[in-house]
């Protein structure tokens, strides 16, 4: 039997990966009638959920709420330090405070998120969008909707 070098393993992987990956493309591009055919009438829309998320009015008062319950937390944690007597203690002790902080950070992250999709939901609705996406899973087409959600989540 031949023997292999990595190098030559990684060279051959690489190639299967490939032809592996152009396959697909074509599966799906017989399937859905080609690029060209879906994107100029398509009533898909796009966000930049990221900038989205970036520019949200409310997006700094979070920061502020986090940091208050991040100093809060370590204020705590000063305080009852010194009372704990084992390192399992205080590791227990950090933890959970670790968790508090981490609870605080989702509880206000999905505050932003449920009005972020409720702007998309609007916006999607006036443009007759019947469906949208993330903007950095999309390659090509699709109505990017960005700016109207930031508009309409800056004049609420």
């Amino acid at each position: 039997m031949m023997k292999l070098e990595k190098k030559q393993v990684k060279i051959v992987s690489v190639i299967i990966a490939l032809v592996f990956i152009g396959s697909v493309v074509a599966l799906a591009l017989t399937q859905s009638g080609g690029i060209a055919s879906a994107a100029p009438s398509s009533t898909v829309g796009v966000v930049d959920m990221q900038q989205v998320m970036m520019q949200h009015p409310d997006r700094q008062s979070a920061e502020e709420q986090l940091k208050a319950t991040v100093e809060e937390v370590e204020k705590n944690f000063k305080e009852k330090e010194p009372g704990l007597t084992t390192d399992q203690e205080k590791a227990d002790f950090y933890m959970q405070s670790q968790q508090i902080i981490a609870n605080r950070e989702s509880e206000l992250s999905e505050q932003l998120l449920k009005k972020v999709e409720e702007a998309v939901k609007q916006t999607a609705d006036a443009r007759g969008l019947s469906i949208v996406v993330a903007k950095a899973a999309v390659v090509y087409g699709g109505t990017d909707i960005t700016q109207d959600v930031i508009t309409k989540l800056t004049k609420k």
